[in-house]
């Protein structure tokens, strides 16, 4: 995808991809509000009346729920759609906001709410606003939890159309798939309020359920009910914001909850959108492990980058997807009916690893019994074919740190000509890459196919789907084995590939620091093997043979990795 251009001459200030330079400068410069924020629209009809105009349209499950936990669903809807005004209202302050409410962290680029600054702001707005009649406060809970305030803000230019984005985060399952790399899951629990016209948002209120997770099983879930409001502000400008409706006890809050948080977007020349990301949460991070602690803690890990980054991505894919027939820089034509199949293919491929590799209840990992292990285990059984493997299937995970750049630990281990020294199953085999699909400007972004040819016989043994991918807040590379022929049928009939089982492996690489995406510190590297249980064995537990297999080769590879980096074991 081809970001818009934007003016000369300027100095960054925040960033969410470190090629692409933005200054606040051409941001809108409002003038400070009474209350201490500053906001360039007038937000006449937000935080002073419930969403319940001509377009309220209560959905059956969403008043289903509120009525099982509540005596007064009307009162409790009153009440959501009373705090999704006012989170959009203040979602709007803070996104146009400058010092001394939000400031540079030079380290890693990313700009940072002041939490003395933002109290110091809500406290003025209660003061000027009437006394509230509700008895719960949002606020009051954070004293009583192990929790830390967590924010960040991110800008970016895409080169789609607004409501191509809003699209996207109000259609549950287009938001869950495109952020699959956050999301381990998400439920629409019902609609309160709501046009009833295709592609109409404006005024939507919906009630959700989401789990979001870090690409590693060392670190926990962070489970959320939330009220998502999409709202037109202006001519051109629009806003989706979330908020953690905690007042109301059907929602309760164990270790996270969202504070106003979600994106303004606005209508820019030439087809563009100018999007600003605001990330603002509340969370208890006491259980993430110690290797991934200074990631988490400081916020880096589940900030307004990372979603600005994959939300890059995704439009990245969607150009691709839909580009002309063209030859790829290996040399080799994919027509597009192929490019899409394969796209599709890998894009499950790589949502597939990622629910593998999250810490999601439905992964029910146990350490695996070998003292000094950090492995982890976790057994899945399918019974049907829709793209797994029928039977019972064990996936084999770590996480490692290691003294190695982050930009290096992904070369290394995306480039074919080197996966013979770290990869176990082919140290008897030469790699080649067969054709590859470029995803966006950054050439190491892209799909492959894979050959592991036998030194002996030069006979080809297996090929493999692969997909690497790189950005200032993290890396990944997957691959599983592929079945070209079967694949090759598929798209003879004109089928979409999702009921080609898979198996995914692969690396999910992260800074061990909230640094700036350079050539300095070390990397957190989780390693996952997704493998068929060749024995009958408990859904709960693999054979002890197959346990102590997995571990040897995660601690081969392991040693591989770090020899092939120049360390010394």
């Amino acid at each position: 995808m081809e970001v818009c251009a934007r003016s000369a001459g300027k100095i960054t200030k925040i960033d969410s991809n470190p090629e692409n330079d933005l200054d606040h400068s051409d941001l809108p410069q409002p003038t400070a509000s009474p209350q201490g924020f500053s906001t360039r629209v007038q937000l006449t009809d937000l935080g002073s009346q419930p969403i319940l105009g001509s377009n309220f349209d209560t959905n059956e499950r969403g008043s289903g729920l509120l009525m099982s936990a509540s005596p007064d669903a009307d009162v409790s809807t009153i009440k959501i759609s009373k705090q999704a005004s006012n989170a959009m209202e203040e979602l709007s302050s803070m996104a146009f906001a400058q010092e001394p409410l939000w400031q540079v962290d030079m380290a890693s680029n990313t700009e940072m709410l002041s939490d003395v600054e933002y109290m110091r702001v809500v406290k003025v707005r209660e003061c000027q606003s009437p006394p509230s009649l509700d008895v719960g406060n949002s606020r009051e809970l954070e004293p009583v939890l192990a929790v830390s305030s967590e924010s960040s803000r991110a800008v970016e230019y895409f080169k789609t159309s607004p409501i191509s984005i809003i699209e996207l985060l109000m259609d549950l399952e287009q938001w869950s798939l495109a952020f699959s790399n956050i999301v381990s899951k998400a439920t629409l629990v019902g609609v309160l309020a709501s046009t009833g016209v295709e592609r109409h948002y404006d005024g939507t209120l919906q009630l959700m359920k989401a789990e979001f997770h870090a690409p590693s099983p060392l670190v926990p879930t962070r489970e959320s009910s939330f009220a998502r409001y999409c709202k037109k502000l202006g001519s051109g400008l629009w806003g989706v914001v979330d908020v953690s409706p905690e007042t109301l006890p059907q929602f309760p809050s164990r270790n996270f909850r969202r504070r106003p948080s979600g994106c303004l977007i606005e209508e820019m020349p030439n087809g563009c959108s100018k999007v600003i990301w605001v990330e603002h949460v509340v969370v208890d991070n006491r259980l993430v492990h110690h290797f991934f602690q200074p990631l988490v803690t400081s916020g880096f890990a589940f900030c307004a980058k990372r979603w600005v980054n994959t939300l890059i991505q995704h439009f990245q894919w969607s150009a691709t997807v839909r580009a002309p027939n063209s030859p790829t820089d290996r040399g080799v034509i994919i027509l597009q009916p192929q490019r899409t199949f394969f796209l599709k293919f890998s894009e499950r491929m790589v949502k597939s690893f990622f629910m593998d590799i999250s810490a999601s209840r439905e992964n029910k990992w146990m350490p695996f019994p070998v003292s000094g292990a950090d492995i982890m285990i976790s057994t899945k059984s399918s019974t049907d074919d829709h793209g797994k493997i029928l039977g019972t299937t064990t996936v084999f995970a770590t996480s490692v740190h290691l003294p190695a750049p982050s930009k290096q630990v992904f070369s290394l281990l995306r480039d074919v000509k080197f996966r013979r020294q770290w990869d176990i199953y082919g140290r008897n085999h030469r790699f080649d890459e067969h054709a590859y699909i470029s995803n966006g400007d950054n050439p190491e972004n892209g799909v492959s196919i894979l050959r592991a040819i036998n030194d002996e016989t030069k006979k080809i043994k297996a090929l493999y789907m692969q997909e690497s991918y790189t950005a200032s807040t993290g890396s990944y590379i997957v691959y599983a084995p592929f079945d070209y022929k079967h694949a090759e049928n598929k798209l003879m009939k004109d089928e979409w590939p999702d009921h080609i089982p898979i198996l995914p492996s692969g690396f999910s690489i992260l800074p061990d620091r909230p640094i700036h995406w350079d050539e300095t510190g070390g990397s957190l590297l989780t390693i996952a093997f997704h493998v068929v249980a060749k024995s009958p064995t408990d859904e709960r537990e693999p054979s002890n043979q197959l346990g102590f297999l997995m571990h040897n080769i995660i601690a081969k590879t392991v040693m591989s990795i770090k020899e092939a980096l120049g360390f010394s074991i």
